[in-house]
């Protein structure tokens, strides 16, 4: 249940109603916004009359939330969230934020080649995987900790926020000085060990939708995350597995306005996996865009017919380039903007 908080409350009202859940076996997360305080009561308590707590003083309104997920919902931060960054980069505010870079960090020459042209282009994240969990045992699985050292030297040259997947929880704390954000790929989206350990830590996740995984399973998802006392989360709609064999996956834009009417938290597009094919990329960017996305990942390569990693998804420098001039236009449309 939410518990909403009139306007100019006290800190002491808050407090006491905090403790009176507290008493009653519920578990507290407290967001502050503009002009008030929600709290989020979570817990198992059939027998509960909200009224106790609407007569409580400094209570405007109790809210039951029906939704298997309870920090995920609307209702807990009904103004939406807006994830704050390094360098000045907001996900979710009136400008759509662009991450692109290479499915795989090859070498220090490739990686900063890339950085260098998608910055130049008015991406704000720089996106490279130096562990890959790739379908194959034979297939390049990443350089590891080299990978991230160079993802993060050409973030820092570059001024780029640095966004890279952990596979394993092993790897958390060895990748929190290369990254800005901890990314979470579909494969791993249901792996709730993983979740609840980057729970308690303090950098944004990026939670990337499960290939077959229905809405309601990936904002639980997002809720061991939130759970652990981490709010910082981004989703990412990056296909999902369907009957459709033209495409690698099924782009679900329409999970794009679900999410904004079921959730607070901010969502990015991934094109570039939800298609497979680099013809496709382009207009299913314009696309999420038009549909509500906060953002977008695109995988843009300087050689992808040679690439280690997915290059048929990876767009050209030039393909890249006049996207971003066509956001532009775009993005405008549905009252946003796109770095110039």
């Amino acid at each position: 249940m939410v518990v909403v908080m009139q306007a100019g409350a006290s800190e002491e009202q808050i407090q006491n109603v905090i403790d009176h859940l507290v008493s009653l076996g519920f578990d507290i997360h407290r967001s502050t916004g503009v002009s008030q305080t929600v709290l989020g009561a979570v817990g198992v308590r059939p027998d509960f009359d909200p009224r106790d707590i609407e007569l409580l003083t400094g209570v405007r309104e109790v809210v039951r939330i029906t939704q298997p997920y309870k920090l995920a919902s609307r209702a807990f931060r009904p103004e939406g969230t807006i994830v704050k960054l390094p360098r000045g980069v907001c996900i979710g505010g009136a400008e759509v934020m662009v991450a692109a870079g290479p499915c795989a960090v090859e070498s220090a020459e490739q990686i900063n080649l890339i950085a260098a042209r998608v910055a130049r282009a008015g991406a704000r994240l720089l996106r490279g995987g130096a562990f890959k969990p790739r379908s194959s045992p034979y297939s390049f699985q990443g350089l590891g900790e080299q990978g991230l050292r160079l993802l993060r030297a050409a973030g820092e040259r570059y001024n780029l926020v640095v966004v890279s997947e952990v596979m394993d929880p092993s790897q958390i704390v060895s990748m929190l000085p290369y990254v800005d954000v901890l990314q979470v790929g579909a494969r791993n989206m249901q792996n709730y060990h993983l979740l609840r350990a980057l729970g308690v830590v303090d950098k944004p996740v990026l939670l990337k939708r499960g290939m077959s995984a229905t809405i309601e399973e990936w904002l639980l998802s997002a809720e061991y995350v939130m759970s652990g006392g981490n709010y910082n989360v981004v989703l990412c709609e990056r296909g999902i597995r369907t009957f459709e064999t033209s495409t690698r996956n099924t782009l679900d834009i329409a999970a794009i306005p679900v999410i904004k009417k079921l959730s607070h938290l901010p969502i990015l597009a991934d094109p570039s996996h939800g298609t497979g094919r680099r013809d496709k990329v382009a207009p299913m960017a314009r696309a999420a865009v038009a549909a509500g996305a906060d953002g977008l990942l695109l995988e843009v390569h300087n050689d992808p017919e040679h690439a280690l990693s997915d290059g048929a998804q990876s767009l050209h420098f030039e393909q890249f380039e006049q996207l971003m001039a066509e956001l532009r236009m775009i993005a405008p449309a549905v009252g946003r903007s796109i770095a110039a």
